[in-house]
């Protein structure tokens, strides 16, 4: 490792010498003879810069890049603005980790105060925590923070996006919770069906919305019944859509979740993305990771503490509520940059360009002989039955530089346009499906 730490050989041997010793054979004296290795590992020798460079790029081009992209799905093709990636690859932001002397990294814990502060106003809760790994953790840490010796059963809408769900599954078997999946009607949550369910033993209903189909809920319908039975409403959230729809404290939600990947975030083949979560002050504590606040130091200058982190994560791990005990920084700083580059005005432009573009495309689909399959509103994203096989259909455009919607059934398709689409690329989407049903 000599060569990858940057000391000097000089400043090496000082450290010996203050620890008292001559040489690093004596710094591993303990370690056995026949344990240490006396000779160079049997490794290639390595690269130059160019042509470690060349070999990346020859990987790289073996993936597909779409110049047309009407797929969403939990993943969103938004625009990033220059100065998100201007601020973020700032080398001292760049290797921040959660800070463990908290104090000390003032500068980490600012941007993760200015990231709470920014998910408090998008959502309309009291209190945001420092963020966690992905929207389906933070779904599933939601429903764990639900959960108590009196309500312990978790119920979750099949409308929900099914990665999120299967997280959520397997959380519930780790911890021996039963899980209800609640069937929906139409596309969107079956209140109906909830109000058959014993409800004496449910701790939550986590719904979505907009759910994976695209539909928006009646999250103020939904939270009135299940206040009714004494359980908790969690509703997880596409960020850009709060630019336009309800928030969930609006629609009386306890709990708000939800992917921060569209605030910033490059969809990176999958990662690293960003879960956010934001709760009622009540649930203040219950919420897992940490919390960071504002106070004021000794000369009355404004600094920033650790206000809030749940001890038992790393005390008490058997009788945790989450095991997270990390947050993500450098996504979440990012979605604070976003979201300051934006401002509400340009959130907005965002959203209701995403929504018109959405119902543009779907009405050049209807007039092609494709049909939505629900009824409901919707943002961004919408299910079609095709004329044809989807699974063809997606190959052919494919072959000319489409990436048509999800395909989730046989002759179902699921779309979604963003502010990166125009009408005039989903003009050219539409004249070369007309093509392929010829």
């Amino acid at each position: 490792m000599g060569s990858y730490i940057p000391n000097t050989r000089d400043e090496r041997q000082q450290m010996l010498q203050d620890i008292g010793m001559s040489s690093f054979d004596e710094l591993y004296a303990d370690i056995p003879e026949e344990l240490r290795c006396r000779k160079p590992l049997d490794l290639n020798p390595g690269f130059s810069e160019l042509e470690v460079s060349r070999k990346i790029e020859a990987i790289a081009a073996k993936n597909t890049r779409f110049s047309h992209i009407f797929r969403g799905a939990g993943s969103y093709h938004h625009y990033i603005p220059a100065i998100v990636r201007q601020v973020t690859s700032k080398e001292e932001f760049v290797t921040a980790y959660t800070p463990y002397q908290a104090e000390i990294s003032q500068g980490i814990l600012q941007s993760i105060f200015e990231y709470q502060t920014m998910i408090c106003e998008l959502t309309g809760m009291d209190v945001s925590n420092a963020s966690v790994y992905d929207g389906a953790a933070a779904a599933a840490e939601a429903v764990a923070m639900c959960r108590d010796r009196k309500r312990g059963t978790v119920v979750v809408s099949r409308s929900v996006d099914p990665k999120v769900l299967s997280v959520i599954r397997t959380y519930c078997f780790g911890s021996g919770a039963p899980l209800i999946v609640l069937p929906d009607n139409n596309g969107l949550t079956d209140i109906d069906a909830w109000s058959r369910l014993d409800q004496k033993n449910i701790a939550c209903l986590l719904i979505q919305s907009p759910n994976y189909y695209g539909l928006i809920e009646d999250g103020a319908a939904i939270a009135r019944v299940v206040h009714e039975a004494g359980a908790k409403l969690i509703m997880s959230c596409n960020p850009i859509s709060l630019g336009l729809l309800k928030t969930p404290a609006e629609c009386g939600a306890d709990i708000a979740v939800g992917d921060g990947q569209p605030l910033g975030l490059p969809m990176g083949f999958g990662g690293p993305y960003l879960g956010y979560m934001a709760a009622t002050k009540e649930l203040m504590r219950k919420l897992p990771g940490r919390i960071v606040g504002q106070t004021s130091d000794a000369e009355g200058k404004r600094a920033f503490v650790l206000t809030l982190q749940a001890r038992e994560q790393h005390i008490r791990r058997e009788k945790a509520s989450s095991n997270i005990c990390s947050n993500e920084a450098l996504c979440a700083m990012t979605a604070a940059v976003y979201l300051a580059a934006m401002g509400s005005a340009g959130l907005e432009k965002a959203a209701k360009s995403c929504m018109n573009l959405a119902h543009y495309l779907c009405g050049g689909l209807e007039s092609l002989g494709f049909s939505r399959k629900y009824e409901g509103e919707y943002f961004h994203e919408f299910v079609t039955v095709c004329p044809c096989d989807t699974g063809e259909l997606a190959g052919r455009l494919a072959e000319r530089g489409y990436l048509s919607g999800l395909p989730i059934a046989e002759k179902e398709m699921l779309w979604c346009t963003t502010e990166m689409n125009s009408v005039e690329e989903i003009d050219g989407l539409l004249s070369e499906i007309k093509e392929v049903l010829a």
